[in-house]
């Protein structure tokens, strides 16, 4: 198990690089050189375009909107290489329903009291019918104690985005000290949660405890939120709740070297991920068990080299 799991931060290259039609995301390529984890382009699942077809589909069903130059199904193809193409369909889906909501609360007329309408399983607005689509299918296969840590982390984004609502109302900007937390809450915490029913596979209550896995799913969910702020930053101009703007205000920084100081911060986190992924307690496990959880954990350590190769060539903060 351990192995697969080493075999992950060491991969060698399979793909050339993907194009480069984001350019704001090519401020993260100095990572290519400074994080070996990051340093090839990740595999892409031979079934991508069904991997497509099958989000646009489902797209089209619930009433949202899967466009094709996002493509949340590469994003999806990559982190999911190694698996089947219905693991990564279903993620993919799960990306492009996150991807609507949080522009809906950003942009849309979308109210915070839609997080009540998804606990509850009501279906007034599209976003909450296109979720309970994929509750139905995703919550199925697994326990009662998933299900409760899913309600958990929707619960926890709800509050940080109540949170964000009231800094833009008093135009408070969060200090470097808070904003970790924060973002890892309006991120969607549920969304590392999901890697377990995608695989079709429960990690053991204990193991999501410890110490090792809690480190893992921070370190990757930080990555790739604080990735996601260096490319998102000339599109959302304004927006306070960023790294590379609180990084400026607090520090006093201009904007190309706020982003070198949030480059930094990323790398580190890489590193807290990979020491995190060899102290998991692997060993301890039945073999089954030891198998279900090292996939999901090479599922989180493929995830940011799949989110940067994702940002390079999406249309989406172009």
């Amino acid at each position: 198990m351990r192995d697969a799991l080493r075999s992950v931060l060491t991969r060698k290259p399979l793909l050339p690089a993907p194009r480069r039609g984001g350019v704001p995301a090519e401020a993260l390529l100095p990572l290519v050189e400074r994080v070996p984890a990051m340093a090839e382009p990740c595999r892409m699942h031979p079934s991508v375009y069904a991997i497509e077809a099958a989000v646009i589909d489902w797209a089209r069903r619930t009433g949202l909107r899967a466009d094709p130059a996002v493509g949340f199904h590469r994003m999806a193809g990559r982190a999911f290489a190694e698996f089947d193409a219905a693991a990564a369909a279903l993620f993919a889906q799960w990306l492009t329903w996150l991807f609507h909501f949080d522009d809906e609360l950003d942009e849309g007329p979308c109210p915070l009291e839609i997080f009540q309408g998804l606990l509850e399983g009501t279906a007034q607005h599209p976003l909450e019918a296109a979720f309970a689509d994929l509750w139905r299918v995703t919550s199925a296969r697994m326990s009662n104690r998933w299900r409760a840590r899913f309600a958990m982390g929707l619960q926890r984004q709800h509050d940080a985005c109540r949170t964000e609502a009231r800094n833009r109302a008093t135009g408070r900007i969060p200090t470097i000290e808070e904003y970790p937390a924060l973002r890892r809450g309006t991120v969607g915490p549920y969304l590392y949660d999901l890697v377990e029913p995608c695989l079709r596979v429960e990690v053991p209550a204990w193991v999501h405890a410890c110490d090792p896995w809690r480190d893992l799913v921070e370190a990757c969910s930080d990555t790739i939120a604080w990735c996601n702020d260096v490319a998102s930053r000339p599109k959302e101009q304004g927006d306070a709740h960023n790294l590379v703007v609180i990084a400026m205000h607090e520090l006093g920084l201009e904007e190309w070297e706020a982003t070198a100081w949030v480059l930094d911060r990323i790398e580190e986190r890489c590193a807290d991920m990979r020491d995190a992924a060899r102290l998991l307690p692997l060993d301890e496990l039945e073999p089954k068990e030891a198998r279900d959880a090292s996939k999901v954990a090479c599922a989180y350590l493929a995830a940011p080299r799949a989110h940067l190769d994702w940002l390079l060539e999406s249309a989406r903060y172009t």
